[in-house]
C-alpha cells in the first residue's frame, strides 16, 4: 500500500461558481496567496493544484500547514490529510489506523465521497462509508452518530489517489485577495476598521490602510496600536503591500475644535474621507472602507452617515452597516485585532458635548471653515508610508 501523510487538501466555495477562465485565473491567485503564506512562516510545503482542489504536498507538519492555509482569504476549509491508494481495502486501513486516537467515548461518522467514473471504482461512496464504519467501531468500539458526530472520518475517493482526515480547519471563505482591486481603508486602531478591513480583504480587496493622526487629540501610543492591528491581519496577506499611510491632521482638527461645534465630528469625519480620497486617486483604488455601523455612534445615524458620504466621489463601503457591536467584538477576538484595538482612539475629545444626530447637508457645509478640504488634501499629501513590521 502507497501511503503519504503529508498532504493537506484546500477546500474553496464562492470560486467553483464561476466560469471555467475566471474560476482558473481565482485558483492561481488562491494558489499563489497559499504559497505565500507558508513561505512567510517558514512552513515547509508545495501548492499544486489538482481538479477542484489545491494540494499543499510535502507539508512536513500537516496541522501548522493546515492552519495557516485556513486564514488566507477564498479558503472556506483545510484538511491535513493522510493520502493512500484508491482501493477499498487500503482506505478502510488507513481509517483503521486514524481511529488509534479516537477520543474515549466519542462518537463519530464517517462522510465519504468516491469521485471518478462509474466504472473507475468497485465500490460505491456507501460501501465506503460502511466499511471504513465497521472498522472504527471494531478499533474503538465508538458510537455512531450521523446527526452531531464528536468526529468526522473524511474521505475524498480519486482515480488515482484517496485522501482521508480527521481535522477539518475552517477558513473564511469569500475571493482570493488580488482578485477585486484595490480599496483605501480608514484604520482608526479602534475595534471596528480592523474588523471592516478584513471584511472588504475577504471578498478580494487589496487594501491601502491610512490612518489619520488627529495629533494632539490622539490618543497615547495609539498610532502605534492602529499599526499593530494592520500588522495582524497583513500576516495572512505577506505578498501585498499593506504599509500604513500615516497622514498629520492635527492642523484640521484644530480648525475644526476653532470653528465649528455641535457638527464637528460630522466635518471631521468628511475631512478624513477627503484624505481617503486623494490616497485613493495615488494609490489607483476604487473606493473607501470604513469601520461604520449604522446607529453606534452620533455621527453614524443614517441621516450623518449621508451628509459626510457627500464629501467625496468614491463609493464608501461599510461592511460592518448592519452589525452589532458585540458580534464586532466576537469577529475582533476571532480575527486577533481585539487586544490592540482597546484604546481610546482620540475623537471623544473632539465630540461637542451635544452632538447633531440628525444634520442636513447644507447645515454642515455652512458651519464648515472654508478651507477644511484643502488642509484635508494638504495633510494627504504630507503623509509617510510606514510598513507595519516596523521595517
Amino acid at each position: 500500500m502507497n501511503q503519504t501523510a503529508h498532504v493537506v487538501l484546500v477546500g474553496y466555495g464562492e470560486v467553483g461558481t464561476k466560469s471555467s477562465s475566471v474560476r482558473a485565473k481565482m485558483e492561481a491567485k488562491l494558489r499563489t496567496n497559499l504559497q505565500a503564506v507558508l513561505d512567510d512562516r517558514s512552513l515547509s510545503g508545495r501548492v499544486e493544484r489538482e481538479w477542484s482542489r489545491l494540494l499543499v504536498r510535502d507539508a512536513a507538519d500537516a496541522d501548522a500547514v493546515a492552519a495557516a492555509c485556513a486564514e488566507v482569504p477564498g479558503v472556506v476549509w483545510a484538511r491535513p490529510c493522510v493520502a493512500c491508494d484508491p482501493t477499498l481495502d487500503d482506505i478502510v486501513t488507513v481509517c483503521r489506523t486514524l481511529a488509534s486516537d479516537h477520543p474515549d467515548g466519542a462518537s463519530f461518522a464517517v462522510d465519504a465521497d468516491r469521485v471518478g467514473d462509474a466504472d473507475q471504482h468497485e465500490f460505491t461512496s456507501s460501501d465506503l462509508e460502511r466499511e471504513a464504519g465497521s472498522a472504527v467501531v471494531d478499533a474503538t468500539g465508538a458510537p455512531v452518530d450521523l446527526d452531531d458526530p464528536d468526529r468526522t472520518y473524511r474521505i475524498e475517493c480519486r482515480e488515482e489517489t484517496a485522501y482521508l482526515s480527521v481535522r477539518r480547519f475552517d477558513g473564511p471563505g469569500g475571493l482570493p485577495l488580488g482578485t477585486q482591486g484595490r480599496a483605501v481603508s480608514l484604520v482608526s486602531g479602534g475595534i471596528d476598521s480592523p474588523v471592516a478591513t478584513w471584511e472588504l480583504m475577504r471578498r478580494g480587496c487589496e487594501i491601502v490602510p491610512v490612518y489619520v493622526d488627529l495629533g494632539d487629540y490622539g490618543g497615547a501610543d495609539h498610532r502605534a496600536r492602529a499599526i499593530e492591528t494592520v500588522r495582524t491581519i497583513a500576516r495572512r496577506a505577506p505578498n501585498t503591500d499593506m504599509r500604513v499611510h500615516v497622514v498629520p491632521a492635527g492642523d484640521v482638527v484644530e480648525r475644526l475644535m476653532e470653528t465649528v461645534e455641535d457638527t464637528r465630528m460630522l466635518s471631521l469625519r468628511r475631512a478624513m474621507l477627503a484624505v481617503a480620497a486623494e490616497v485613493a486617486t495615488d494609490e489607483h483604488a476604487h473606493s473607501i472602507v470604513t469601520g461604520e455601523s449604522l446607529g453606534q455612534k452620533s455621527s453614524q445615524t443614517g441621516e450623518n452617515l449621508a451628509v459626510t458620504e457627500a464629501a467625496v466621489d468614491y463609493p464608501v463601503h461599510r461592511p460592518l452597516l448592519t452589525r452589532d457591536k458585540t458580534d464586532i467584538v466576537a469577529a475582533a477576538r476571532d480575527l486577533g485585532t481585539y487586544d490592540d484595538s482597546t484604546l481610546p482612539v482620540g475623537c471623544e475629545r473632539v465630540a461637542p458635548s451635544f452632538p447633531e444626530t440628525n444634520a442636513s447637508l447644507s447645515a454642515v457645509e455652512a458651519a464648515e471653515p472654508d478651507d477644511l478640504f484643502d488642509l484635508a488634501v494638504e495633510a494627504a499629501r504630507e503623509r509617510v508610508v510606514v510598513s507595519p513590521d516596523g521595517e
